[in-house]
């Protein structure tokens, strides 16, 4: 029995790449950020930079160093400063707190461009984190520690950039949770038929 080509002469098969060799399930996908999510990624991490120091020039003018206004219920506006990371761990070693997260976000930036095609939400998350890590790297830089001001007395005060990277981790472990639970899906209904 003879083969019967297509009329370019190449032998196409269902279930296969373009080569007709390899199956689809263990071809390659470009998994590596696109110009769009490099510029998302960059739209979000500026926007987070200028908010954060743009809030935090305005408290740093208006009010002096441990003043503080309420606003409402235990929320006030209180000029505090941070020399540490969270909860003011390593104050002293603020040169250390600087080489970690340069090396953080240098990490981020890598992993992006490896992997930015693998979620939608991952532009947006990591520019969250990126900007705020960026923000708060830039003030120790330039000033050996980070202004805080949104204060709910029960909580150590902290900043925007401070808030932008808590949510950007968040939609990050929100979005892993997610496409975990999608990938176990059809192993699931596959083992169902086979029973």
């Amino acid at each position: 029995m003879t083969e019967r080509l297509s009329p370019r002469g190449a032998d196409i098969r269902v279930g296969s790449t373009t080569d007709g060799l390899t199956p689809i399930s263990v071809a390659e996908r470009r998994l590596g950020a696109s110009w769009p999510q490099w510029l998302s990624l960059g739209s979000v991490a500026l926007a987070g930079v200028a908010a954060d120091q743009l809030t935090k020039s305005i408290v740093t003018s208006r009010l002096d160093l441990n003043d503080q206004v309420h606003v409402v219920g235990p929320f006030s506006i209180h000029h505090v400063t941070n020399s540490g990371i969270a909860f003011g761990l390593f104050a002293s070693a603020t040169s250390i707190v600087i080489l970690l997260t340069g090396l953080a976000v240098a990490w981020m930036l890598y992993f992006f461009a490896r992997s930015g095609s693998r979620h939608p939400v991952l532009p947006v998350a990591l520019g969250l984190v990126i900007g705020g890590s960026v923000s708060n790297l830039t003030d120790r830089v330039r000033l050996g520690h980070v202004t805080d001001f949104l204060d709910f007395k029960y909580w150590p005060a902290f900043n925007l950039a401070d808030s932008f990277i808590v949510v950007g981790v968040a939609a990050l472990l929100l979005a892993l949770v997610a496409s975990d639970r999608n990938a176990g899906r059809p192993q699931r209904v596959r083992e169902a038929t086979r029973s």
